[in-house]
């Protein structure tokens, strides 16, 4: 068991950490999607990427701090979102207002922009929505990037069980851990600072009833082995070997025609996207 110190220095850290990274920003602007205005960044010139987060962050925490924005942008054009229900997008408290209409967004997204087609990059919960979307639009798509997330069958019951309970948890006032520390043994499980930076972030940084409605939708976004097995797009899933959902991406593996797969070694969920490996191989990748 770590000590108390340690824990109350992680738990400082993560505090801190967060108050800076959810600081107001002015880089980007805003689109009315149907009705939900959602925030978003572009910058660079080239082939479009749109970049996802995950889940209780933005695109400043997930994408801009470690350099992946500013890395991505030398070669392409680079457009960040803040996905509703976070940061500076709308934040509908309904369950109806997300589940299918985070995909919609990253469509309406290249509406508003005027683009036919884009590279889509998602960062664990980004992840599962860039998958979705690649199943129901992907002639809107020049590849699909599944980052620090892979697949979950429709039927996993310790995914689909562990879902009311968070939700019940966060609607009750408490913060919660990450989603990933409730499926199942034969994961890694969650380091201590993923675990007090997801309780910091869902307890006093985020608008819980937004996120209680995201969390109970999640189900939507699942898709099943004959959607995935029907891609064509090409593929690319980066996760760090101690991610809990590095699982997710072995199950992934023979069942889609262009998979190109990265392992970042020793990484776990939060630390991979600031690794050189992980950079260098999503860049060989959409340069590619």
């Amino acid at each position: 068991m770590p000590s108390r110190s340690l824990t109350r220095t992680v738990a400082s850290a993560c505090w801190h950490g967060a108050r800076f990274a959810l600081k107001d920003r002015s880089l980007g602007t805003v689109f009315q999607s149907d009705g939900v205005p959602i925030y978003y960044t572009d910058e660079g010139a080239g082939v479009p990427v749109v970049l996802v987060h995950g889940f209780a962050v933005n695109e400043r925490l997930n994408w801009r701090l470690p350099g992946v924005t500013r890395m991505l942008a030398r070669d392409l054009r680079v457009i960040s979102i803040d996905v509703r229900g976070h940061g500076r997008s709308g934040k509908p408290h309904r369950v109806a207002g997300y589940g299918p209409e985070l995909v919609e967004d990253m469509t309406r997204l290249l509406d508003h922009l005027g683009l036919e087609r884009a590279h889509v990059a998602g960062y664990s919960l980004g992840g599962f929505i860039a998958l979705k979307l690649a199943t129901v639009r992907p002639e809107r798509m020049l590849s699909v990037a599944v980052l620090g997330a892979g697949w979950e069958p429709p039927d996993n019951r310790a995914f689909l069980d562990a879902l009311p309970k968070l939700a019940d948890d966060l609607e009750a006032g408490r913060g919660i851990g990450p989603l990933m520390g409730n499926l199942g043994a034969e994961r890694n499980k969650p380091g201590l600072m993923h675990q007090l930076w997801v309780k910091l972030l869902t307890r006093y940084f985020n608008d819980a009833k937004a996120l209680v409605a995201l969390i109970r939708s999640t189900p939507q976004l699942a898709v099943d082995e004959a959607e995935l097995r029907s891609l064509e797009l090409p593929v690319c899933s980066i996760v760090g070997s101690r991610d809990p959902l590095a699982v997710s991406v072995d199950a992934m593996r023979g069942k889609i025609s262009d998979h190109t797969v990265c392992v970042v070694d020793g990484a776990d969920h939060i630390a991979t996207p600031m690794r050189p490996e992980f950079q260098d191989a999503l860049r060989g990748f959409l340069l590619r």
